[in-house]
């Protein structure tokens, strides 16, 4: 055995130089396959005994990794979709090692020819106009708490935000000018901006005067003054939703998360007239308008459009650089607010 075939400097090599420097990952995606990682280290200890720091390349054959990727699924019930994911950091880390350890093709080669299994594929939830205000209803914004979650909430429904976005939302990049608009940066760090509701600035104007001149903090912090995590988000979202649950029964039927916020943005913009394609999910759930209408924008009968917030209809703002108003039937509008996609022709 030598130093070379040891899979503990090579992971280190993997994450340090591979994903970060090289391939310059955002630290979400890091962050996940470091995850995938600690779960498969544990994994083989626990079968094996061979501690992380012992472990060689020829340990991590492709039988062990399908235990492995069979195990996610059996024994800590997750989805195909969560086991698929587990894949592809795997596969990455054979690809390079393949490329950095000659002796060890063979083994990558294996593990790389490992598939992705087939996912079902269902309708996405999406909440009504009602439950979304039954939802913020919900709080008690007579405390810090409830003031935050509701302009946490508020700005998830009016932008279509990603959790992972709205986390990490920093007060400098929320224009609280006549024409209020928020700054996002998604995937493949891809910039956005959408235009807010009236009432939205509002609600975050009354917050950030609340926090306090600190443009360069996150706009919905912690007790702490920390940025929120991810899983915070998704508790504060459930405790809303239980508490909602009580005065409007048909939450109870549904699973609701930060994504089903996101899609309730996305079905509130289709069912209004905006035309969008590329987000698959979002794709699904078109087959599904014949719902009650959820519209934060409505086209008026000259073709202009008109940005309804759930209080009520209100002038398009312009976004700052663009010439149109921000809505109108066929724009780009679900574009900016969901990052992806392009337009039909008219």
């Amino acid at each position: 055995m030598t130093t070379s075939t040891l899979v503990g400097p090579l992971l280190q090599n993997f994450f340090t130089d591979h994903l970060m420097a090289q391939r310059h990952l955002s630290p979400q995606t890091v962050a996940s396959y470091r995850d995938t990682f600690r779960l498969l280290l544990q994994f083989i200890h626990r079968k094996t005994g061979i501690e992380p720091a012992a472990l060689c390349v020829p340990d991590l054959d492709a039988e062990i990794i399908l235990s492995f990727l069979d195990g996610l699924e059996k024994v800590r019930s997750n989805s195909i979709v969560s086991r698929n994911l587990r894949l592809t950091a795997i596969r990455s880390f054979y690809r390079m090692l393949a490329l950095r350890d000659p002796s060890s093709v063979g083994i990558a080669t294996r593990v790389l020819s490992i598939p992705m299994k087939r996912a079902h594929t269902r309708v996405r939830e999406y909440l009504t106009r009602e439950e979304v205000e039954a939802i913020l209803a919900s709080l008690d914004r007579s405390c810090w708490c409830g003031r935050r979650d509701y302009a946490l909430l508020l700005t998830m429904f009016n932008t279509g935000a990603r959790v992972s976005e709205i986390a990490t939302l920093h007060r400098s990049r929320v224009n609280m000018g006549s024409k209020g608009y928020v700054q996002l940066q998604g995937k493949g760090r891809k910039d956005r901006s959408i235009p807010l509701w009236p009432r939205t600035t509002r609600v975050l104007k009354e917050w950030f005067r609340e926090l306090g001149n600190q443009e360069q903090a996150v706009a919905f912090p912690s007790i702490r003054g920390e940025p929120l995590t991810r899983f915070a988000i998704h508790l504060l979202l459930r405790k809303a939703v239980r508490q909602a649950s009580r005065h409007c029964t048909s939450l109870n039927k549904k699973r609701v998360s930060p994504h089903v916020i996101r899609h309730s943005t996305a079905m509130a913009l289709l069912q209004s007239g905006c035309r969008y394609r590329g987000d698959r999910d979002v794709a699904r759930t078109r087959r599904h308008r014949n719902h009650q209408r959820l519209s934060p924008c409505q086209p008026s009968n000259q073709g202009k459009g008109t940005r309804e917030g759930p209080t009520g209809g209100q002038d398009v703002p312009q976004i700052p650089g663009r010439r149109h108003p921000a809505v109108v039937p066929g724009s780009s509008l679900t574009m900016l607010t969901l990052g992806r996609g392009k337009q039909r022709p008219a």
